[in-house]
């Protein structure tokens, strides 16, 4: 009798394919306000400082410390100077002529020969010109030149998602295009017989496909061009062909279902007689079939990746955000493509650990703690819904009430 093989460690099924995944070679030029969401493909790096120059952070009056004890003084003992110029933001400024201050407004330049800015409910405008009942400090409310960016300093580097606050960044400093990689090309195709689209009749039997909804929406929110090929019959000849199909022009093929050993379980054999599959069986709960590989292209130039993903939809979702997004982003170009995680206490008892490593659906309750969802089942896609993200629980770890955990919020998986 032959034992099964044992399982990978999704530690060593990440390294595989973060090692397979050669990022896109082909860059294009984009407007940088149509930027966000897009792989940096060089660093960034800035021609102008930031702010060019000294800048006011208030409203109020530009002057210089050394006129204050030459200043008039009032019976009350404060300092009066006259006003020489009013300098707007944008617009330029003259240098402060002695004995005098400028009225001078948020983000304006500073003038020439000022050394602090006293906001100006600190000071008292008269007939007599301005009066300072306080000494101010030096650089007192000066934003100074260069205090965010210095010229020639790496903003963003290479192999950077763009967020929306990086592109402001980027415009911050003039840069009114950027050159990214281009988009990756994945095409996916989902399989099961018992599989009917959403707003058709359903036959004793079927069900409402939904992994179709989950991953291509998934695909879109990481910024790749989606070719989706459908559902398709579970029969030999027809995987094969979807797969030829989607490896025409595809970075990665994504299919979802088929990946069992079951009579009606065809994408493994398919991928393995139109390349290759170097590995399918991953030690995470939910999870546990994932294929990887590799399917030529039709005119014999290279091939495309592929992964198999698990047909339960949990399971389908859990394997794509843990182990799928990383190579996406990888193939992107993305140099860091570990998620943001949080160390938090349990706010339950996990007392029967699998020999898999798990990933528990878990909410933040009001005490900032985490509490599971009732039903951790792999067909349960409602626990995906109600829940914050995952806690990563490792394997044959129990987990008791007040201890902390990693967990994984699904605002940082899901982009």
């Amino acid at each position: 009798m032959n034992r099964p093989a044992p399982l990978m460690s999704l530690d060593d099924a990440l390294t595989h394919l973060l090692e397979a995944a050669t990022p896109v070679a082909e860059t294009e030029w984009v407007s940088t306000l149509d930027a966000a969401g897009r792989v940096l493909a060089e660093p960034l790096v800035s021609s102008i400082d930031v702010p060019a120059t000294d800048k006011s952070e208030r409203d109020g009056w530009a002057i210089r410390l050394s006129d204050l004890p030459e200043a008039n003084l009032s019976e009350a003992g404060s300092r009066f100077l006259t006003i020489s110029q009013r300098i707007p933001a944008g617009q330029p400024a003259q240098p402060l002529e002695l004995s005098t201050v400028a009225r001078i407004f948020t983000g304006a330049d500073l003038p020439d020969g000022a050394d602090a800015v006293v906001m100006q409910e600190d000071a008292v405008e008269s007939t007599a010109g301005v009066s300072f009942p306080h000494i101010p400090t030096a650089g007192q409310w000066i934003r100074r030149a260069g205090d965010d960016i210095r010229v020639g300093s790496v903003i963003l580097p290479g192999g950077s998602r763009l967020t929306p606050q990086a592109a402001g960044l980027a415009a911050s400093v003039g840069a009114a295009t950027l050159s990214v990689r281009r988009r990756l090309r994945v095409a996916c195709f989902f399989t099961g017989d018992e599989l009917v689209a959403p707003g058709q009749p359903l036959a004793p039997g079927a069900i409402y496909e939904s992994n179709r909804f989950v991953l291509i929406n998934l695909l879109r929110n990481l910024g790749c061009e989606v070719d989706d090929l459908g559902l398709i019959p579970d029969v030999l000849d027809a995987t094969r062909a979807t797969l030829r199909e989607a490896a025409r022009r595809a970075d990665l093929i994504v299919s979802s279902g088929g990946m069992s050993v079951g009579e009606e379980d065809h994408v493994k054999p398919a991928v393995k007689a139109e390349g290759k599959l170097a590995l399918w069986q991953v030690a995470m709960k939910p999870g546990k079939p994932l294929a990887f590989g590799e399917v030529r292209r039709p005119d014999g130039h290279g091939s495309a990746h592929f992964i198999g993903l698990p047909g339960n939809p949990v399971s389908s979702l859990v394997t794509f955000l843990i182990a799928v997004r990383p190579l996406i982003l990888r193939l992107q170009g993305v140099a860091d493509v570990t998620p943001r995680s949080l160390v938090m206490e349990a706010h339950f008892d996990w007392p029967r650990p699998d020999r898999r490593r798990e990933f528990l659906r878990a909410s933040i309750d009001a005490e900032g703690g985490l509490v599971l969802f009732p039903n951790q089942g792999p067909a349960v896609l409602t626990s995906a819904v109600v829940s914050d993200g995952l806690v990563d629980c490792p394997a044959g770890q129990a987990i008791s009430r007040g201890d902390r955990v990693r967990f994984l919020p699904f605002d940082a998986l899901l982009h």
